[in-house]
């Protein structure tokens, strides 16, 4: 009994090494993921302020932290998205199809996001860019 109770406690404890690196690497990925140096941490930012309005406050949070010219292009570029579709949805008659043009922004901007490019949405892009620029 007694060598079994031996081997049970090796594996148990070559289970706690493998478990221990395993969340080592894994809190270096996320550390290097969020990282201001790392290219991708922006483009992160950027996919996840187009995730409702929720996905943009937790962007506004990540980017206020380790900001980043493409995270903060795309957190002024989804705010003015979400402005013009409340906006349009209280004028009376446009409201039927007003919501049809921020949700064609909010494609394009968000393609440009994917592709890691700062992209400003036509029309009214540059304005948001002016606009937010304390974002």
């Amino acid at each position: 009994m007694s060598e079994e109770n031996k081997d049970l406690g090796d594996k148990a404890e070559e289970a706690f090494d493998n478990a221990k690196e395993a969340a080592k690497e894994f809190g270096e990925d996320v550390k290097e993921a969020f990282d201001a140096n790392n290219p991708e941490s922006g483009k992160t930012v950027a996919i996840v302020a187009h995730l409702t309005l929720i996905g943009w406050i937790i962007a506004i949070i990540m980017n206020s932290s380790n900001k980043t010219e493409l995270g903060s292009f795309y957190v002024r570029q989804v705010l003015g998205i979400f402005l013009v579709g409340l906006v349009l949805g209280f004028i009376p008659i446009v409201n039927l199809i007003a919501w049809i043009f921020p949700f064609i922004l909010w494609i394009v901007s968000l393609i440009g996001a994917i592709n890691g490019k700062q992209k400003p949405v036509f029309l009214v892009g540059e304005y948001f860019q002016n606009w937010f620029k304390g974002l």
